[in-house]
C-alpha cells in the first residue's frame, strides 16, 4: 500500500539520528507546554491561569516528553540530567554535546512556536513594547529570572541545589534496587517529583532546573526583540513560571 511504501522511505534507520530526532521531539513538548503555561498566566493577568497551573504544566509537561521519546532517545530533555548520567557510566561522553545542541535547539524552537501561538496575546500585555522588566514585561514567559532580593550567589546556589535535588530524585526512581515504581508509570511519578520541587524552591529564581528550558528561549528572545537585557541580571523584573 501507499502507507506501507512511505513509511519504508521515511523509517531512519540510523540509531543515533533517531535518538537525535527522539531527544528534539521530547524536549519541543516540554518546552512548548511550559512556556504556555507561562505565557496564558501572565498575559491574561492570572484571570486564565496563576502559579499553580504554571506548574502543573511544567511538571506535566516532564511526563508527556518522557512518554513520547522515552523508548529510544531515554527521553533526557535536560543537559543536566545528560551530564549525570555521563557521570555514572550510563551514557557515553561522546553524546553528551550532541544531546545537549539537540535539548537548545528543540528549547529555542519551542520558544518562537509559543511567540507565534500567543503573538497577539503578548503584544496586547506588553502595550506593544516588548520589555524585561516593568509591570507589563513579557520576557519571563520564555525564560526565568530572579526576584528583587536574589543575589548572584544566592541564585547560583538556588540553581544547583534544585537541580541537584531532580537528579537525585529521578536516579532513585530509575533504581531497580529501590521500591519499584509500577511499570509505565515512572513518568508520572517524575512529573510529581517535578512539582514537588516548583512548589517548593520556585520563589527565588523561578525553578527552572533545565540549562536548556532556559538558554534556548532567552537566546529566543534575544534574537526576537527583547534585547541583550535578556542576558543581564536586573532588579525589578518578573519570574517565569516553570
Amino acid at each position: 500500500s501507499f502507507l506501507t511504501r512511505a513509511r519504508g522511505l521515511l523509517r531512519i534507520r540510523n540509531q543515533l539520528v533517531r535518538e537525535c530526532l527522539a531527544e528534539l521531539l521530547s524536549t519541543f513538548v516540554l518546552i512548548i507546554i511550559t512556556l504556555s503555561g507561562a505565557a496564558q498566566k501572565i498575559t491574561t493577568f492570572e484571570t486564565k491561569g496563576n502559579l499553580l497551573t504554571s506548574y502543573l504544566a511544567g511538571a506535566l509537561a516532564v511526563m508527556v516528553g518522557i512518554y513520547t521519546a522515552g523508548g529510544i532517545s531515554g527521553a533526557h530533555m535536560n543537559p543536566a540530567f545528560s551530564f549525570a548520567m555521563c557521570l555514572l557510566e550510563q551514557f557515553p561522553w561522546w553524546k553528551f554535546p550532541i544531546f545537549a545542541v539537540m535539548q537548545t535547539l528543540a528549547s529555542f524552537i519551542s520558544a518562537g512556536a509559543v511567540y507565534i501561538l500567543y503573538y497577539d496575546a503578548i503584544w496586547h500585555y506588553s502595550n506593544g513594547t516588548l520589555t524585561v522588566s516593568g509591570p507589563r514585561e513579557t520576557a519571563s514567559i520564555f525564560a526565568t529570572y530572579p526576584a528583587d532580593y536574589v543575589s548572584i550567589a544566592n541564585g547560583f546556589l538556588d540553581q544547583v541545589i534544585g537541580t541537584g535535588v531532580l537528579i537525585v530524585g529521578v536516579m532513585g526512581i530509575m533504581d531497580t534496587r529501590n521500591k519499584a515504581v509500577p511499570k509505565g508509570l515512572e513518568p508520572v511519578v517524575v512529573a510529581l517529583l517535578v512539582l514537588s520541587i516548583e512548589s517548593s524552591m520556585g520563589s527565588n529564581c523561578g525553578c527552572p532546573l533545565n540549562p536548556a528550558r532556559d538558554i534556548g528561549p532567552r537566546l529566543f528572545t534575544y534574537v526576537a526583540g527583547w534585547g541583550p537585557e535578556v542576558f543581564r541580571w536586573v532588579e525589578g523584573r518578573g519570574q517565569g513560571g516553570d
